[in-house]
């Protein structure tokens, strides 16, 4: 099948649910979402919000953050844990990274804890006490781990949840409170054996799962497919041969770029709602650093000329633009970017800095649906005030 350069954007931006921006509603909107793309990257850090919660702001009216922490911590619905990096998913995959915890188990910690008294002391402390957090475990004992010395309840904490004895019950800010895991995951959720039997199946799942992530991928090294434990580029490529040749794929070509391009069969209708012509209304969305739209930074480049890079962990002579910079999305196009700062303390949003693309044409009415995305934007962080530091109207 060969479609345009456009027909391909739009089918990414229909699939992702950022074509007609939040037409999600509520916590079931979310979970149609969820289903549907696998898995959302988490990042701890929360310079406006969660990425995770960047990603549903775009997507679902009227969304505060609460309506994640409900699906995560109250209805189970959702669990922390590892897909591509650290992630959140839903909690019926769970048997489907059992090969993650096994690695864990044996890779993770520079040092052997598995059979450590402290393991079933913190085990023991759980039962009795319920979920607990670092600061709960009276230890001064450090040991050597990834990047410095570090207590010895921590370590042992983080590689339990590694390994899937305990899982993340809840969080106060960012700090974990741990949990058992058979006191939290349902028990025939628990108790069923992987699923994929095999690791070529495995890698079959996984590699169909990640373009759902994303809607529309290349057989690529792409960040797309960052955190797949054991699959290089041969077994990848073994994973889409079989895929294809058995009727899991589609093969799309997109005018001008010279890589094959492939959606899930299960998603072809969409592309064929596109092809037939799709009526939106223009607005202006902003995106999250992580976004699973933006997993294949290349891709986008390809698709719509649009060059951005997290720049969070550049040092600041290097940055082109700002620390934690947003992708501006109009339409079917980047136009821009936006540098929000969120003072919790005075509920302020400042939008400290604002770029558009060098084609965009600014006119009154762009301008005007930019300020109302940052007043809904706003509403979502439940800030009292918006403080404009930069000007909108200018490149």
């Amino acid at each position: 099948m060969r479609i345009t350069k456009k027909q391909a954007r739009l089918f990414l931006l229909y699939y992702q649910d950022l074509l007609m921006p939040r037409r999600l509603c509520n916590k079931d909107g979310m979970m149609k979402f969820m289903y549907k793309v696998g898995s959302i990257q988490y990042d701890p850090l929360s310079i406006i919000d969660t990425n995770p919660n960047l990603v549903f702001q775009s997507r679902v009216k009227n969304y505060q953050s609460n309506l994640l922490y409900e699906l995560l911590y109250e209805d189970r619905l959702l669990i922390d844990d590892w897909d591509k990096n650290q992630s959140i998913y839903p909690i019926k995959d769970w048997p489907y990274f059992r090969r993650y915890r096994q690695k864990g188990l044996r890779t993770h910690s520079k040092v052997d804890l598995s059979q450590h008294e402290i393991i079933n002391d913190i085990k023991s402390i759980i039962k009795k006490r319920g979920p607990i957090s670092s600061i709960d475990i009276n230890d001064d004992k450090k040991v050597d781990w990834f990047w410095n010395h570090t207590k010895l309840s921590k370590v042992a904490l983080e590689s339990m949840y590694i390994w899937g004895d305990l899982v993340i019950s809840h969080k106060e800010g960012v700090r974990k409170y741990y949990d058992l895991a058979t006191r939290v995951i349902p028990k025939d959720i628990y108790e069923m054996s992987d699923p994929n039997k095999y690791l070529e199946d495995f890698f079959k799942w996984i590699v169909k799962r990640r373009i759902g992530s994303v809607g529309l991928l290349w057989n690529r090294g792409s960040n797309a497919y960052l955190g797949i434990y054991f699959m290089k580029s041969k077994e990848r490529n073994q994973a889409f041969k079989s895929l294809y040749d058995n009727n899991k794929l589609i093969e799309v070509e997109v005018e001008n770029i010279k890589y094959p391009l492939y959606i899930r069969k299960d998603d072809e209708w969409m592309l064929y709602e596109v092809i037939d012509g799709l009526n939106y209304i223009k607005t202006v969305s902003f995106i999250a650093p992580l976004d699973n739209i933006m997993w294949d930074r290349k891709l986008i480049k390809a698709l719509f000329d649009f060059d951005y890079t997290w720049e969070v962990y550049k040092p600041k002579k290097q940055r082109l633009y700002g620390y934690y910079v947003l992708p501006v999305l109009y339409g079917d196009s980047f136009i821009g970017r936006i540098e929000p700062v969120f003072d919790k303390k005075s509920k302020t949003l400042k939008i400290k800095n604002f770029w558009f693309e060098d084609d965009v044409k600014i006119n009154k009415t762009l301008i005007q649906k930019i300020e109302n995305a940052i007043e809904k934007f706003a509403k979502y962080l439940n800030a009292s005030n918006i403080q404009y530091i930069c000007k909108l109207d200018k490149k």
